[in-house]
C-alpha cells in the first residue's frame, strides 16, 4: 500500500503558543559538542535529532525554531560541523544537531570518523524519540539520504522528513519534488507518514515543526 505522506497541518493558536514557549524560553541553550559516544549527556529526558546533508540548512532551521540568530553556528563550508551538538529545550527535552553527511571536501579519515559516530548514535540512543531528516526542497531525496533512512529503518528509529528552503523552489516545481520525496519514503518502514515543509528565511512551517517536537514524550 502506498502512503500519501501529506504535508503536516499548521497547529491551532493554543498549540502553536505552547510550542513557541518551549523553544524560546531562557532554558534553551547550547549544552555541549560530543565527539564520541561516551561524551553524550545523561539519557534522562526525551530527545529529537536533526540529520541532513551538509548545507541542507540544519543550523539555520535550529536558529529559526529558537528565534536565536546564532544559537547554532551556520557555516558556508559543508562538513564543518564535526560534532553531535546538544541543545536544551527547557528542562524537558534535548534537541540534537548531528554532523552533516554527504560532504565531499573533508579528508577521508575524518569522513569515516563522522560516519561511524553518526551510526553509533542513531543505533544506540534509547531516549531518541524521532529523527528529523532534513531534505533540501531544491534537490529532493538523494542517495546519501536513502543511506541514513535505511540505517534508521534497521535501527527501528522513527524518522520524519523536513523539507528545507521552500522559498528557493518555484511553485510549479514543488509538486514534482514532493512526488519524488513521497515515492522515496514509501520504501522506508520507519518513515513517519507526514511531511513538514519549512523556510527558515521566511518562517514557513516553523510553528508546525515546533508543535510536532513539543508533542513527543
Amino acid at each position: 500500500m502506498q502512503l500519501e505522506f501529506p504535508i503536516a497541518e499548521t497547529p491551532d493558536d493554543a498549540t502553536r503558543e505552547a510550542a513557541r514557549k518551549l523553544f524560546v524560553g531562557d532554558e534553551v541553550d547550547f549544552v555541549k559538542g560530543v565527539v564520541a559516544m561516551d561524551g553524550l549527556p545523561p539519557d534522562d529526558r526525551p530527545e529529537v535529532c536533526f540529520a541532513g546533508r551538509s548545507n541542507v540548512g540544519k543550523s539555520s532551521l535550529i536558529n529559526a525554531l529558537t528565534g536565536r540568530k546564532a544559537l547554532a553556528r551556520a557555516s558556508n563550508t559543508p562538513g564543518r560541523t564535526q560534532e553531535i551538538n546538544y541543545f536544551t529545550l527547557g528542562a524537558e527535552k534535548y534537541l540534537v544537531d548531528l554532523p552533516g553527511y554527504g560532504y565531499a571536501n573533508a579528508p577521508l579519515p575524518v569522513v569515516e570518523k563522522w560516519q561511524r559516530l553518526l551510526k553509533q548514535y542513531l543505533s544506540g540512543r534509547a531516549t531518541l524519540k524521532r529523527a528529523f531528516v532534513l531534505v533540501d526542497f531544491r534537490h529532493g531525496v538523494k542517495a546519501v539520504d536513502e543511506e541514513i533512512m535505511s540505517l534508521l529503518d534497521r535501527s527501528a528509529v522513527p524518522f520524519q522528513v523536513v523539507l528545507t528552503k521552500q522559498d528557493k523552489v518555484k511553485k510549479w516545481d514543488q509538486d514534482k519534488v514532493l512526488t519524488q520525496v513521497r515515492a522515496a519514503l514509501n520504501k522506508h518502514p520507519a518513515a513517519y507518514p507526514e511531511l513538514v515543509v519549512t523556510s527558515s528565511e521566511k518562517g514557513d512551517g516553523i510553528p508546525t515543526l515546533r508543535a510536532i517536537i513539543a508533542s513527543l514524550t
